[in-house]
């Protein structure tokens, strides 16, 4: 396991917002799309009660340009 297992939904979402990201809108489904406003970033984040998928969140922070470092960190 690596050090991005075992996050869920709702923690994921605390990180993104404090490292400055906003809820901007639902998207299909059971996802959403959260938005940077300095930086200009959009990310898709799906909305599911287990846990995410390690690449998963991988391909969420490497789509809103946050290190994982900053991300671990927030």
């Amino acid at each position: 396991m690596g050090r991005l297992s075992g996050f869920r939904y709702k923690e994921i979402v605390r990180k993104l917002r404090a490292c400055g990201f906003e809820f901007d809108r639902q998207a299909a489904g059971s996802h959403e799309i959260w938005f940077h406003p300095r930086t200009n970033r959009y990310t898709t984040v799906p909305n599911h009660p287990s846990h995410m998928p390690e690449g998963t969140l991988r391909a969420i922070l490497k789509q809103a340009g946050v290190d994982v470092e900053d991300f671990l960190r927030a």
